[in-house]
Protein backbone atom coordinates (compact mmCIF):
# COMPACT_ATOMS: atom_id res chain seq x y z
CA UNK A 1 0.00 0.00 0.00
CA UNK A 2 1.56 3.27 -0.83
CA UNK A 3 2.85 5.34 2.58
CA UNK A 4 1.33 9.00 3.23
CA UNK A 5 0.18 10.14 6.27
CA UNK A 6 -0.60 7.49 8.77
CA UNK A 7 -4.21 7.83 10.83
CA UNK A 8 -5.61 5.03 13.51
CA UNK A 9 -8.81 3.72 13.24
CA UNK A 10 -11.72 6.07 14.98
CA UNK A 11 -14.71 4.36 15.84
CA UNK A 12 -13.89 1.61 13.21
CA UNK A 13 -13.99 3.92 10.41
CA UNK A 14 -10.68 4.44 8.15
CA UNK A 15 -10.19 7.91 6.68
CA UNK A 16 -8.45 8.21 2.74
CA UNK A 17 -7.65 11.45 0.63
CA UNK A 18 -8.89 10.54 -2.94
CA UNK A 19 -7.37 12.63 -5.46
CA UNK A 20 -4.30 14.46 -3.82
CA UNK A 21 -1.64 16.13 -5.78
CA UNK A 22 2.11 14.48 -5.76
CA UNK A 23 2.88 15.27 -2.30
CA UNK A 24 -0.16 13.97 -0.89
CA UNK A 25 -1.66 17.17 -0.26
CA UNK A 26 -5.78 18.02 -0.52
CA UNK A 27 -7.99 15.27 -1.99
CA UNK A 28 -11.75 14.90 -1.24
CA UNK A 29 -11.88 12.84 2.53
CA UNK A 30 -13.65 9.94 2.66
CA UNK A 31 -15.02 7.88 5.04
CA UNK A 32 -14.80 3.94 4.71
CA UNK A 33 -16.61 1.41 6.80
CA UNK A 34 -15.50 -2.06 7.06
CA UNK A 35 -17.14 -3.68 9.81
CA UNK A 36 -21.05 -3.74 7.91
CA UNK A 37 -22.16 -5.62 10.34
CA UNK A 38 -22.51 -2.25 12.76
CA UNK A 39 -24.41 -0.48 10.27
CA UNK A 40 -27.16 -3.64 8.82
CA UNK A 41 -29.46 -0.76 6.83
CA UNK A 42 -29.85 1.98 4.89
CA UNK A 43 -31.12 4.03 7.49
CA UNK A 44 -28.21 3.01 10.15
CA UNK A 45 -25.55 4.19 7.21
CA UNK A 46 -27.52 7.20 6.35
CA UNK A 47 -27.15 7.91 9.92
CA UNK A 48 -23.14 7.73 10.01
CA UNK A 49 -23.07 9.50 6.56
CA UNK A 50 -24.82 12.50 8.08
CA UNK A 51 -22.94 12.64 11.17
CA UNK A 52 -20.18 12.03 9.42
CA UNK A 53 -20.74 15.26 7.33
CA UNK A 54 -18.28 14.35 4.66
CA UNK A 55 -18.74 14.28 1.31
CA UNK A 56 -19.48 10.57 0.27
CA UNK A 57 -18.98 7.50 3.17
CA UNK A 58 -18.89 3.87 1.94
CA UNK A 59 -19.99 0.87 3.36
CA UNK A 60 -17.89 -1.76 2.53
CA UNK A 61 -20.68 -5.40 2.24
CA UNK A 62 -17.99 -8.14 0.26
CA UNK A 63 -14.46 -7.04 0.28
CA UNK A 64 -14.24 -10.23 -2.14
CA UNK A 65 -16.16 -9.40 -4.53
CA UNK A 66 -16.13 -5.42 -3.85
CA UNK A 67 -19.46 -4.83 -2.95
CA UNK A 68 -20.05 -1.60 -1.82
CA UNK A 69 -22.34 1.13 -0.80
CA UNK A 70 -22.42 4.64 -0.98
CA UNK A 71 -23.91 7.70 0.85
CA UNK A 72 -23.48 11.27 1.45
CA UNK A 73 -25.09 13.07 4.39
CA UNK A 74 -28.27 13.15 2.89
CA UNK A 75 -28.49 10.14 0.32
CA UNK A 76 -27.59 6.99 -1.31
CA UNK A 77 -25.82 7.31 -4.34
CA UNK A 78 -25.96 4.44 -7.04
CA UNK A 79 -22.32 5.50 -8.19
CA UNK A 80 -19.78 7.46 -7.36
CA UNK A 81 -16.02 8.07 -8.99
CA UNK A 82 -13.75 9.12 -5.68
CA UNK A 83 -15.35 6.46 -3.28
CA UNK A 84 -14.72 3.59 -5.54
CA UNK A 85 -11.15 4.57 -6.62
CA UNK A 86 -9.97 5.32 -2.38
CA UNK A 87 -11.74 2.20 -1.65
CA UNK A 88 -10.62 0.09 -4.26
CA UNK A 89 -6.87 1.33 -3.04
CA UNK A 90 -7.75 0.61 0.44
CA UNK A 91 -8.35 -3.17 -0.30
CA UNK A 92 -6.43 -3.37 -3.55
CA UNK A 93 -9.14 -4.53 -5.12
CA UNK A 94 -9.11 -5.20 -9.05
CA UNK A 95 -13.17 -4.98 -9.26
CA UNK A 96 -15.99 -3.35 -7.71
CA UNK A 97 -20.01 -4.19 -7.48
CA UNK A 98 -22.22 -1.38 -7.61
CA UNK A 99 -26.06 -1.58 -8.25
CA UNK A 100 -24.98 -0.05 -12.11
CA UNK A 101 -22.84 -3.00 -13.00
CA UNK A 102 -19.60 -4.41 -12.11
CA UNK A 103 -16.69 -2.04 -12.36
CA UNK A 104 -13.14 -2.37 -13.33
CA UNK A 105 -9.92 -1.09 -11.23
CA UNK A 106 -6.19 -1.15 -12.01
CA UNK A 107 -3.44 0.03 -10.08
CA UNK A 108 -0.56 1.73 -12.04
CA UNK A 109 2.60 2.90 -9.34
CA UNK A 110 1.20 5.95 -7.61
CA UNK A 111 -2.47 6.24 -8.92
CA UNK A 112 -5.42 3.90 -8.80
CA UNK A 113 -8.01 3.64 -11.56
CA UNK A 114 -11.78 3.03 -12.31
CA UNK A 115 -13.28 2.26 -15.40
CA UNK A 116 -17.06 3.05 -15.38
CA UNK A 117 -19.80 4.33 -18.14
CA UNK A 118 -20.38 8.08 -18.23
CA UNK A 119 -23.91 7.66 -18.11
CA UNK A 120 -23.73 6.05 -14.87
CA UNK A 121 -22.55 9.30 -13.53
CA UNK A 122 -25.40 11.49 -11.54
CA UNK A 123 -26.23 14.36 -14.20
CA UNK A 124 -24.53 17.79 -13.20
CA UNK A 125 -24.47 20.89 -14.97
CA UNK A 126 -21.17 21.34 -16.71
CA UNK A 127 -20.99 25.20 -16.97
CA UNK A 128 -17.37 26.18 -18.49
CA UNK A 129 -15.98 29.68 -17.76
CA UNK A 130 -13.45 31.92 -19.92
CA UNK A 131 -10.54 31.48 -17.88
CA UNK A 132 -8.86 29.48 -14.31
CA UNK A 133 -8.76 33.07 -12.27
CA UNK A 134 -12.58 33.43 -13.37
CA UNK A 135 -13.47 29.68 -11.73
CA UNK A 136 -10.97 30.45 -8.56
CA UNK A 137 -13.15 33.53 -7.71
CA UNK A 138 -17.25 31.92 -8.33
CA UNK A 139 -19.01 32.35 -4.73
CA UNK A 140 -20.74 29.24 -4.06
CA UNK A 141 -23.90 29.31 -5.60
CA UNK A 142 -27.58 28.89 -3.60
CA UNK A 143 -28.46 24.92 -3.18
CA UNK A 144 -30.74 23.64 -6.18
CA UNK A 145 -28.60 22.76 -9.33
CA UNK A 146 -24.96 20.77 -8.97
CA UNK A 147 -22.41 22.50 -10.82
CA UNK A 148 -19.13 21.90 -12.36
CA UNK A 149 -17.59 24.88 -13.16
CA UNK A 150 -14.57 24.59 -15.42
CA UNK A 151 -11.84 26.67 -17.62
CA UNK A 152 -9.15 25.62 -19.34
CA UNK A 153 -5.96 26.05 -18.27
CA UNK A 154 -3.79 24.46 -20.99
CA UNK A 155 -6.07 23.28 -24.13
CA UNK A 156 -3.35 21.76 -25.88
CA UNK A 157 -2.26 19.94 -23.46
CA UNK A 158 -5.67 18.79 -21.52
CA UNK A 159 -5.33 20.86 -18.69
CA UNK A 160 -8.33 22.32 -16.72
CA UNK A 161 -9.06 24.07 -13.87
CA UNK A 162 -12.33 22.98 -11.80
CA UNK A 163 -14.65 23.52 -8.56
CA UNK A 164 -17.87 21.52 -7.66
CA UNK A 165 -20.75 22.91 -6.43
CA UNK A 166 -22.69 19.70 -5.34
CA UNK A 167 -25.97 21.84 -4.81
CA UNK A 168 -27.80 19.28 -2.39
CA UNK A 169 -28.24 21.84 0.75
CA UNK A 170 -26.57 18.74 2.96
CA UNK A 171 -23.79 20.90 4.62
CA UNK A 172 -21.49 20.05 1.79
CA UNK A 173 -21.76 23.52 -0.13
CA UNK A 174 -18.48 22.48 -2.23
CA UNK A 175 -16.71 19.07 -3.36
CA UNK A 176 -12.98 19.12 -3.13
CA UNK A 177 -12.67 16.49 -5.81
CA UNK A 178 -15.59 15.08 -7.76
CA UNK A 179 -14.73 12.31 -9.85
CA UNK A 180 -18.72 11.30 -11.57
CA UNK A 181 -18.32 15.20 -12.94
CA UNK A 182 -14.59 14.61 -14.23
CA UNK A 183 -16.11 11.91 -15.91
CA UNK A 184 -19.10 13.48 -17.29
CA UNK A 185 -16.77 16.55 -18.71
CA UNK A 186 -14.17 14.12 -20.40
CA UNK A 187 -17.15 12.07 -22.08
CA UNK A 188 -18.47 15.96 -23.12
CA UNK A 189 -15.06 16.48 -24.64
CA UNK A 190 -13.62 13.38 -26.00
CA UNK A 191 -10.32 13.48 -24.97
CA UNK A 192 -7.63 12.90 -21.89
CA UNK A 193 -7.60 15.16 -18.97
CA UNK A 194 -6.17 16.25 -16.23
CA UNK A 195 -8.34 18.39 -13.70
CA UNK A 196 -6.96 20.15 -10.83
CA UNK A 197 -10.22 20.58 -8.65
CA UNK A 198 -10.70 22.58 -5.24
CA UNK A 199 -7.59 23.62 -3.67
CA UNK A 200 -4.98 21.43 -5.31
CA UNK A 201 -6.37 18.15 -5.92
CA UNK A 202 -5.39 16.30 -8.79
CA UNK A 203 -7.66 13.92 -11.08
CA UNK A 204 -6.91 12.35 -14.57
CA UNK A 205 -9.61 10.70 -17.13
CA UNK A 206 -9.12 9.73 -20.59
CA UNK A 207 -12.61 8.65 -22.55
CA UNK A 208 -12.44 4.89 -24.09
CA UNK A 209 -14.61 2.94 -26.26
CA UNK A 210 -17.97 2.59 -26.25
CA UNK A 211 -18.94 4.95 -24.18
CA UNK A 212 -16.30 4.06 -21.25
CA UNK A 213 -14.45 6.53 -19.07
CA UNK A 214 -11.33 6.01 -17.24
CA UNK A 215 -10.62 7.50 -13.98
CA UNK A 216 -7.58 7.92 -12.10
CA UNK A 217 -5.37 9.05 -9.04
CA UNK A 218 -3.74 9.17 -5.92
CA UNK A 219 -4.85 7.90 -2.68
CA UNK A 220 -3.47 8.39 0.93
CA UNK A 221 -4.52 7.98 4.20
CA UNK A 222 -5.98 10.75 6.26
CA UNK A 223 -4.60 12.96 8.94
CA UNK A 224 -7.10 14.19 11.55
CA UNK A 225 -4.95 16.66 12.70
CA UNK A 226 -3.36 18.03 8.95
CA UNK A 227 -6.33 20.74 9.11
CA UNK A 228 -7.27 20.13 5.28
CA UNK A 229 -11.07 20.97 4.77
CA UNK A 230 -13.60 19.20 2.75
CA UNK A 231 -14.60 22.48 1.31
CA UNK A 232 -13.14 23.98 -1.46
CA UNK A 233 -11.84 27.99 -2.06
CA UNK A 234 -14.46 30.04 -0.71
Amino acid sequence: MPQCLNTPMITGIERLRVFTDPDGRHGNVLAVARDCAAFPDQASRQALARELGLSETVFVDDPDDGAVDIYTPGLRLPFAGYPLIGVAWLLELERLSLPVGTIAARHDQDRTWITARAEWAPPRTLRQHSSPDEVNGLAIPEPGEWIYAWAWENEGTGHIRARGFPGRGDGIDEDEATGAAAMLLTHHLQRPLTITQGRGSQLFTRPLPHGLIEIGGRVCLHDEHDGLATIGLS
